[in-house]
């Protein structure tokens, strides 16, 4: 058998080029994955969901401690809602990167502009 370092060759065989071609795909699949995954969800017991009274469902929501609060009034139809009708978590304005339960409710709920 010959070496092919010393025919002038690179050092390199087929079956090494196509194992690290392999391998650099398996690596550029993986990496979208991660910078598309969601954004965390904000949980009720987070800083600001606290000062905020959210709460994930509506019907959950303290009457007596938010008197003003309708069971109508929903994140999916708040002025702040980030996403469309259809999603059931997206963003919103108060609470940063962090998404939010169509079906919640906070203090800072307004209605959407007509």
């Amino acid at each position: 058998m010959t070496d092919r370092n010393s025919e002038g060759g690179r050092g390199a065989s087929r079956r090494e080029f196509v194992g690290r071609a392999a391998g650099g795909a398996c690596l550029l699949a993986v990496l979208p994955v991660r910078v598309l995954a969601a954004p965390p969800r904000a949980e009720e017991s987070d800083e600001t969901a606290v000062q905020l009274g959210y709460r994930h469902d509506t019907k959950s929501v303290d009457k007596k401690k938010y008197p003003r609060h309708a069971a109508t009034q929903e994140c999916v139809n708040c002025a702040m809602w980030q996403g469309t009708p259809a999603d059931a978590w997206a963003g919103c304005a108060m609470f940063g990167r962090k998404q939010i339960a169509a079906k919640g409710w906070c203090q800072a709920w307004a209605p959407k502009p007509a």
